[in-house]
């Protein structure tokens, strides 16, 4: 298939690494300890722990499962995957959806990506973002956020393409840089950086706990110490475990964090052979993402925060969302933390851009295969392709840049809800079209280990039943205006669209996008039958 068959990865544990990348991002290290804060600390854990096992490893194995096999009939894209796996158009249409989410969430990733690598410069040679630490605390914070506010350009629509500000030079730069990875292929790009940056992001992650764990208590508040900090982030109130709100937000945490339902998966697990272990591999993959997630970003993020702030000011800060707690709070923090401040907060930043990158090379890998295997061309034409698309669509991202509506739109409904969707159509072909007696055969096909017989019945029942749940109380809670307890009105995601301009071009840039997937779709599915392809699975593998 054009250059498809030459793509393979070096070694199992680079497609770990490479898995474990995707998923490990921004999510781990300031999402994570937002949502678990607001919804009842270690209490959160229970419906976190609880999505982990019923929908984020069954979602994960299914995909790996459906891509290997996919990847033996020569496919190696979301819609010829599930459209072979699912036997029909159908699948293979929804399976656009394993193309568009990632792509249009590349769209805003790289953006967020150059605001951790125009940190990691400000704190490594500027000291920090202009906040003085002999100043108050409200000073201090204003400044932060001033910063912020200026370096992301959210004052004002068309201000990041100002000759005054670096953010756009930053931009320009993580672009390219993914671009050159993905093009150079899977082992020698997104395997081979892979393999460098997770073991680099894992010291820095080592470097910045310890330093938090070593602070001294805030003299003029001796509580705000590093225990009650801990205490602060993991200690449970059971009564967030009666709001829905606390399981919702560990359902969504899981699929962001794990990149399940994201189309990534699908891509990466397509070039595994027959006997390479993918049972072990997804759980690897996945028990990775957590250690970065539980073991760091639950113990950095917010216990530094309270030390310098307090329970109140930190709650405020996570309330701010995680953004606001990562690029506004956190630099008054490393403030106050002395001399050794600014390279604390240049490691931090450094931390979180090496997480981005790794996810992002990974959002542009799936598009790249899809646009080869469709459209027939050569990795260099289908480079140049996906660099004239994503130009294009992080171009509006940054142009579009006001208050974070744009990017917030094509957040929520391509990054939040479109993953969901995916999610079930995965879960639900696996289980009932593809046949969770095949399936589970297949995924077991070269395992080293077997699968608790449990997780054939959550498979096929409970994943989907719990997902359907989720996502019903997912759109009641998001998508409809609704009065709060507080008796403040609540504006739903469609009402918002439907009143925002900025919501309403981003949502066209989407709609344009998904289009032109589909039109490759229709080239690809005449390309495969021509070539003799079984695009419906009319004969199952029986190597």
């Amino acid at each position: 298939m054009s250059g498809q068959k030459l793509q393979q990865w070096g070694t199992r544990l680079g497609v770990i690494l490479a898995v474990s990348g995707s998923a490990v991002g921004l999510g781990n290290f300031l999402r994570f300890p937002g949502q678990a804060a607001e919804h009842g600390g270690g209490a959160f854990m229970v419906p976190y722990f609880c999505a982990l096992i019923f929908l984020g490893i069954p979602i994960g194995w299914a995909e790996w499962t459906m891509a290997r096999y996919g990847g033996r009939k020569g496919f190696h894209s979301g819609p010829s995957i599930l459209g072979c796996v699912g036997r029909g158009a159908i699948p293979r249409y929804l399976g656009v959806l394993g193309i568009l989410i990632p792509l249009a969430v590349s769209f805003y990733y790289t953006f967020i990506e150059a605001w951790c690598l125009g940190y990691t410069w400000q704190f490594l040679v500027n000291g920090g973002v202009g906040i003085d630490p002999a100043s108050s605390m409200e000073t201090q914070s204003k400044a932060a956020a001033t910063f912020y506010e200026n370096f992301i350009g959210s004052s004002e629509n068309g201000a990041l393409f100002s000759l005054s500000t670096p953010t756009l030079l930053f931009w320009l730069i993580v672009f390219a840089v993914n671009i050159w990875l993905v093009y150079r292929g899977l082992s020698g790009g997104i395997e081979k950086f892979c393999s460098y940056a997770m073991p680099t992001m894992a010291i820095c992650a080592v470097v910045v706990l310890i330093r938090v764990l070593t602070l001294e208590p805030n003299p003029a508040f001796p509580d705000q110490n590093v225990t009650n900090g801990l205490g602060f982030m993991w200690n449970p109130d059971w009564n967030a475990l009666k709001d829905s709100g606390a399981w919702l937000a560990a359902a969504g945490q899981i699929f962001f964090s794990l990149s399940v339902g994201f189309g990534v998966i699908l891509n990466y697990a397509s070039y595994l052979r027959k006997q390479d272990d993918i049972a072990l591999s997804g759980l690897t993959a996945s028990a990775t993402n957590e250690v970065f997630e539980v073991g760091f970003g639950g113990l950095i993020t917010l216990p530094a925060a309270f030390i310098f702030l307090g329970a109140v000011g930190t709650m405020e800060a996570a309330r701010t969302g995680s953004f606001g707690l990562g690029f506004k709070t956190l630099p008054v923090v490393f403030a106050q933390m002395g001399p050794l401040g600014q390279y604390v907060g240049a490691v931090f930043f450094f931390m979180l851009f090496l997480a981005a990158i790794t996810s992002s090379i990974s959002m542009y890998q799936p598009t790249l295969a899809f646009l080869e295997e469709c459209l027939g061309c050569s990795r260099t034409k289908a480079t140049s392709l996906l660099v004239f698309i994503a130009a294009i669509g992080s171009s509006m991202v940054l142009y579009f840049s006001k208050e974070g509506k744009f990017l917030g739109a094509i957040d929520d409904w391509v990054g939040t809800f479109c993953i969901f969707v995916l999610g079930g159509v995965q879960i639900i072909l696996f289980g009932w079209v593809f046949g969770i007696d095949r399936g589970w055969k297949e995924l077991h096909a070269g395992s080293t280990m077997v699968v608790p017989s449990i997780f054939k019945f959550v498979m096929k029942w409970v994943a989907p039943a719990y997902l359907l749940t989720v996502f019903f109380f997912f759109c009641k809670d998001k998508l409809f205006t609704k009065m709060g307890a507080d008796g403040k009105e609540s504006i739903g995601w469609i009402s918002k669209a439907m009143k925002e301009p900025l919501e309403q071009y981003a949502l066209g840039l989407c709609a344009a996008v998904a289009i032109f997937l589909m039109v490759c779709v229709a080239i690809g599915e005449k390309r495969w039958r021509e070539k003799g392809l079984d695009v419906d699975d009319e004969k199952p593998l029986t190597d």
